[in-house]
């Protein structure tokens, strides 16, 4: 334990957080520090001051944030970018006063605007307006970036940002209106299947086209950025644009991956349109070449990532149709 650095993992409870810490453990590191939210609300200032001053890490995964669907995103944006934004001040600038050097912030894909030519490099940021619908999210973690960027600048550390694309799997959130879309089709053809239901009907053409990532894909790559060679990273990042792309390579219609989720959960009804409803967005795809030329690919492919998320629904299946809070703070991917 002596030899390892004391990792701080904020949100190791979300998606996102318990896939890194699982990553840590399976390397060998030991020496995390973790704390629940009602342990520590990271909102609160002094609480996370004193946090840093009592334990002092040495490196922090900010896996922390108010996380959400479309519709929780219309209908609390005053709580994701108040609470989004103070999570990030507090602990980014917290760890800088406690003499962390290094830190990596976790973004989202929809930093990116809503017009974006395909697939979404990071010289897209700042191009043009984003996705009213999580624009308040977006800002947040925009600013997250920027903030990393500008504490390298003035105060000569290392903080670090990766932007993962839709991410599922273990720890998901499948509440029926807070969902993203991978864990609502995992629930609704579950129950379909439960219920002997002939068919399930899917909002839009199913023409979209969505690029996802396998959660524990996307803890391995951000482990594989914090331990980069400082030299390295910088080489393929620029102090003014420092963001990196996480994502699987490849997008799927929203047709391929219902029945993908079918087939996953086993569901032999008929999967069906409802050409009524928005489509959103045409497509999203991350440019990832620059993780790429790194070294670093996704390895879990789609059909194996949705049979491992429906082993993990079914073993909280009780929970999850009991109902979780959807106003938690979480840690996770970005509305699809």
């Amino acid at each position: 334990m002596l030899d390892q650095p004391k990792i701080y993992v904020a949100g190791h409870q979300g998606m996102v957080g318990s896939a890194i810490v699982r990553s840590l453990l399976r390397q060998g590191q030991t020496h995390l520090v973790t704390r629940t939210h009602r342990e520590l609300d990271l909102c609160d200032q002094a609480a996370v001051r004193a946090f840093f001053e009592a334990e002092r890490p040495e490196q922090v995964y900010l896996a922390a944030a108010k996380v959400g669907g479309i519709h929780a995103n219309n209908t609390y944006p005053a709580e994701f970018i108040y609470q989004n934004l103070m999570v990030q001040c507090n602990v980014i600038h917290q760890a800088w006063c406690a003499g962390v050097k290094r830190l990596l912030f976790l973004g989202s894909s929809c930093i990116y605007p809503k017009a974006v030519p395909q697939p979404m490099s990071e010289s897209a940021l700042l191009t043009g307006p984003l996705e009213p619908t999580n624009e308040p999210y977006a800002i947040a973690k925009i600013a997250g970036i920027k903030m990393c960027e500008s504490y390298n600048r003035q105060y000569g550390v290392d903080y670090r940002s990766v932007m993962p694309t839709n991410l599922y799997g273990p720890g998901d959130n499948y509440h029926p209106e807070n969902s993203h879309v991978i864990p609502a089709l995992i629930r609704r053809f579950h129950e379909a299947k439960t219920h002997n239901a002939p068919s399930v009907t899917i909002w839009g053409s199913g023409s979209p086209k969505r690029e996802f990532l396998y959660v524990d894909d996307m803890a391995a790559a951000s482990v594989f950025v914090m331990n980069l060679p400082k030299a390295t990273h910088e080489a393929q990042t620029q102090p003014m644009q420092s963001q990196i792309n996480v994502g699987y390579g490849s997008d799927v219609t929203i047709a391929e991956l219902a029945q993908a989720v079918g087939r996953a959960v086993g569901f032999s009804g008929r999967i069906e349109f409802d050409s009524s409803k928005p489509d959103g967005t045409p497509r999203k795809l991350m440019d990832s070449s620059r993780l790429n030329a790194l070294g670093w690919h996704a390895h879990i492919d789609l059909a194996r990532g949705l049979s491992l998320a429906y082993q993990d629904f079914l073993q909280h299946y009780q929970a999850v149709i009991a109902g979780s809070d959807p106003q938690s703070l979480d840690a996770g991917s970005s509305p699809a």
